[in-house]
């Protein structure tokens, strides 16, 4: 048994999401759960783990990464290429986090993460 905290990632470009499970991998505390491609894959790893955190792409071929923010159950911290500010107020409003703008140093997710872990502690 390990009290690391669980991380799915969810990003629609599989390059992109092996690397975050990577970085998740390295961080002290957390443990990657596996990756999904598109919300409906998101959702059918949802129902049968339960992961601590979703990092999340906000664009997804079969949805908004944002709208699923609002669904599922667990913390959501959004890792995407949108910044406009109304993209950002919408995810935070919608229940995630914390936001990442990609691309980004694999220091500032492993920050993000460490910071999370002070939130959940």
């Amino acid at each position: 048994m390990t009290d690391d905290l669980t991380v799915l990632v969810v990003d629609d470009d599989f390059r992109i999401a092996r690397l975050h499970e990577g970085i998740v991998e390295q961080a002290p505390g957390f443990r990657a759960v596996g990756t999904a491609g598109s919300v409906r894959a998101a959702l059918a790893v949802l129902d049968t783990s339960r992961p601590d955190l979703v990092l999340l792409d906000a664009y997804l071929p079969d949805g908004s990464g944002i709208d699923l923010v609002r669904r599922i159950e667990p913390d959501v911290i959004l890792v995407t290429a949108a910044d406009d500010p109304a993209t950002v107020r919408r995810a935070l409003r919608g229940g995630a986090v914390s936001y990442l703008v990609k691309p980004f140093a694999p220091e500032l997710l492993t920050a993000r993460l460490a910071a999370y872990a002070a939130f959940r502690a």
